[in-house]
């Protein structure tokens, strides 16, 4: 009977102690949500209430620490400071140089292996990708890179064979996305002026694709605890001006954002510039005025997400190679080339999807500025083929 006891009594601790770790933020700090443990311990818990009991003493970062807070807008209520001047101030946190790396900013200190890690988080998390049976192709026509300015057409049919609409269209933030996608001038020169409906719809966007999706919370996340951003409001409104900004592109004119660029294309010298999505070619192919020439990135595309470089015209403007991430919904595009520009502005980002790697360039727009000089997105785009 005492044997059974002591067997009895050890079992009920495991189990107690297993039970405790998972109500206990202890080891569990940073970014990601687990739905097998009982609470959270990353920042949007906060948000959503479910923060462990311990979550505040042993996750937050304390008032003398950097952790957490690298490139942090100014606040004089603070003790001490963890951005790029607080050198000059003297006022930084003792352990400012060791977890900021003395530039107050988050880019110098995620390397390639930790960018490579949480797109290969976001890639699985794109739940409202499309499916195979969602989106249908016809590539037809391979061309050599050598071949990309040739404008000939050399595919007789769309790219698109089939998207199913009712399907993808009516989730969340493909409806927000569509929403702001045609509130565009896409001719470079022309003032682009916005309804108050118009900038709700960009809010909107933002929100639907970054707080609203588990996708857009791990993002966050993930830059949170390498301290780009000390909290949500501050990466939404980073997000909202890096992309919505407006500058100009030509003539003077506040013509162009890197949303408007990337994601609807412009008309610029004569030839198309931009347009790197998926939806825009879709839905322009469609209603004719679009005229899919040739690829020159290979497929397999049996799955999505995948890549593609795209030869077409756009009401006679040739495009010679327009690089997308086809199928993926539009908050893992907006996350990517977020990811992106924020790590690795003005550069190459080497990432991982399913096992394979995508190299995104971006490009920052050198003549503009907001905040605290922060530059605006000039471009980004998928430089070569998911290998």
């Amino acid at each position: 009977m005492k044997v059974i006891a002591v067997l009895v009594l050890s079992v009920t601790l495991f189990y107690q102690g297993y039970s405790n770790s998972l109500d206990s933020c202890q080891g569990r700090c940073g970014y990601g949500t687990d739905s097998s443990f009982s609470c959270q311990c990353n920042p949007s818990c906060e948000r959503y209430n479910d923060c462990c009991s311990d979550y505040a003493e042993i996750c937050k970062t304390s008032a003398t620490s950097c952790k957490g807070r690298c490139g942090e807008k100014y606040n004089s209520q603070n003790k001490c400071h963890c951005n790029s001047k607080c050198s000059q101030y003297n006022n930084c946190c003792s352990d400012y140089a060791d977890l900021c790396g003395g530039d107050g900013g988050g880019s110098g200190v995620i390397t390639d292996a930790e960018i490579k890690s949480i797109s290969e988080a976001l890639y699985v998390l794109d739940s409202n990708k499309a499916s195979a049976s969602e989106l249908i192709i016809d590539p037809q026509a391979l061309v050599d890179n050598s071949q990309t300015s040739s404008q000939s057409d050399l595919s007789p049919r769309p790219l698109f064979q089939y998207v199913d609409e009712g399907a993808l269209f009516s989730r969340p933030t493909y409806a927000a996305f569509l929403a702001v996608l045609d509130n565009y001038q896409r001719m470079t020169g022309q003032t682009e002026d916005f309804s108050p409906q118009q900038l709700a719809e960009q809010e909107t966007f933002v929100k639907e694709t970054m707080s609203n999706t588990e996708l857009g919370r791990e993002l966050f996340a993930f830059l949170y605890t390498k301290g780009v951003y000390a909290t949500e409001e501050d990466f939404l409104y980073d997000l909202k001006m890096m992309w919505f900004g407006l500058y100009s592109r030509y003539n003077k004119k506040m013509d162009s954002s890197g949303f408007e660029h990337i994601f609807a294309g412009e008309i610029k010298g004569g030839k198309v510039s931009g347009f790197h999505n998926w939806i825009q070619f879709y839905l322009l192919e469609k209603r004719g005025q679009l005229n899919y020439y040739s690829h020159s990135f290979n497929g397999p595309w049996t799955t999505y997400p995948d890549v593609m470089g795209m030869q077409f015209k756009w009401d006679g403007y040739f495009k010679q190679v327009g690089s997308a991430v086809i199928g993926c919904s539009p908050e893992f595009d907006f996350a990517l080339y977020s990811l992106c520009y924020i790590t690795r502005p003005g550069k190459q980002c080497r990432l991982s999807l399913g096992g394979k790697e995508l190299i995104i360039q971006t490009y920052t727009w050198d003549n503009s500025f907001y905040g605290d000089g922060k530059k605006f997105i000039g471009s980004a785009f998928p430089a070569t083929p998911r290998n």
